[in-house]
């Protein structure tokens, strides 16, 4: 029996959204609220999972230190936005000029 509400009947009870992740490859838990502004933190948002996007950021932590950018600057912001959308949508993403991995232990 469904429960009425002043509004009509409940929503359907559902589990978290999920999107098939475009970077990853698979249908995994989805992104909570737009990540990033405008049509490209839309575009993240429909269709780049949880998961993908913490591999993101470690890789923008990477090129914000690589190119010693400082986050709140418009020049910084729209190189970060070029790589995530190079990361995400891209034919792959490419690193900065000089770039070395950080040994392992």
């Amino acid at each position: 029996m469904r429960r009425m509400t002043i509004f009509g009947s409940e929503p359907p009870a559902s589990g978290p959204r999920t999107v098939m992740c475009v970077k990853l490859g698979r249908e995994l838990p989805a992104l909570d609220e737009k990540p990033w502004p405008g049509a490209l933190g839309q575009r993240i948002y429909d269709s780049v999972s949880a998961e993908a996007w913490h591999l993101w950021e470690e890789r923008m932590k990477m090129i914000l230190n690589e190119y010693r950018l400082m986050p709140f600057q418009k020049e910084a912001q729209d190189l970060v936005a070029k790589h995530m959308e190079e990361f995400f949508f891209g034919e792959g993403a490419t690193l900065p000029p000089g770039y070395v991995p950080p040994k392992s232990k």
